[in-house]
């Protein structure tokens, strides 16, 4: 639903969680914190609104509300509410983007789970993950927490692959390129990820990569922060080429406990809400 929407509905006068984004509903996070607020008794509901432009300044007032607990910020919003925050939290300013909100002592404090959830996964491939060079199409809010997560990681070089990269020709601490010269870097990385939409439901024909260029992904690890569809096209690609793919659930689901910790102080029923996830998203 619309913010407006749920501004009009009874479940705005109750206490609740949001989910900021647009488009929202084809989200699995209510399905998520909804399962873990009931497994530990929390009296509140978590809710997705589709947030326009222009109801962002009814939102932000909407934040003062007794009833908003915290929200979750998606696409395209991650960058837009760092203005409106108290505070932000030092990992959260490095990033320049925030996905989790929390309200502490009647302050806003902006913070990113975002980069914390893409490292989880990866945990499992540390002993085959070469850190000399990443390649990561798109440059939006998910992009600059997993730039700040390779950094973390130790990765010497980080390849952003944009529609327009003479925008980010000031970043230092990566190269930027575009999508037809993507390709001169492949052979020295050993990471690939998708961090834009493409893939996503409806539109799950479409790929970061072109099927000519699919040969490239073979030996490397080819990371969809997508996870709907489960198996995206580029994933697929990756597999028929000889990668190793590791799709968006997980890092959805970390990213979702360490938001779940900071609001309510509990552990997130990681493996209750696996077998949710299961039931919409079968292997």
């Amino acid at each position: 639903m619309t913010f407006t929407k749920f501004k009009l509905s009874e479940k705005s006068e109750s206490p609740h969680y949001l989910l900021i984004g647009n488009p929202v509903s084809h989200s699995v996070s209510p399905l998520m914190h909804n399962s873990a607020l009931t497994q530990h008794g929390i009296n509140a509901e978590y809710h997705a609104v589709a947030v326009s432009m222009s109801e962002i300044p009814a939102l932000v007032a909407h934040f003062n509300n007794s009833n908003f607990l915290g929200a979750n910020i998606t696409i395209p919003h991650k960058e837009n509410f760092t203005e409106v925050m108290d505070e932000l939290t030092p990992e959260a300013r490095e990033i320049g983007a925030i996905n989790t909100v929390i309200k502490q002592e009647n302050k806003l404090i902006g913070h990113n789970t975002d980069a914390y959830g893409f490292q989880v996964p990866l945990e499992e491939f540390s002993d085959a993950i070469e850190r000399d060079r990443a390649i990561i199409f798109g440059s939006g809010g998910a992009t600059k927490a997993i730039v700040y997560a390779l950094h973390d990681l130790g990765f010497e070089e980080v390849i952003m692959v944009s529609r327009r990269p003479e925008r980010y020709s000031d970043f230092d601490d990566m190269i930027t390129c575009s999508y037809d010269a993507w390709t001169e870097y492949a052979d020295d990385a050993n990471l690939i990820i998708n961090a834009t939409p493409l893939g996503m439901i409806p539109n799950t024909d479409a790929s970061p990569i072109k099927e000519s260029e699919r040969e490239l992904l073979e030996g490397k690890l080819c990371y969809d922060i997508v996870y709907n569809p489960k198996e995206t096209k580029f994933l697929k690609q990756a597999i028929s080429a000889g990668g190793i793919a590791i799709g968006g659930i997980d890092m959805l689901i970390h990213q979702g406990a360490k938001s779940f910790q900071l609001w309510t102080g509990k552990e997130f029923p990681i493996g209750l809400i696996k077998m949710k996830l299961d039931d919409i998203f079968p292997h």
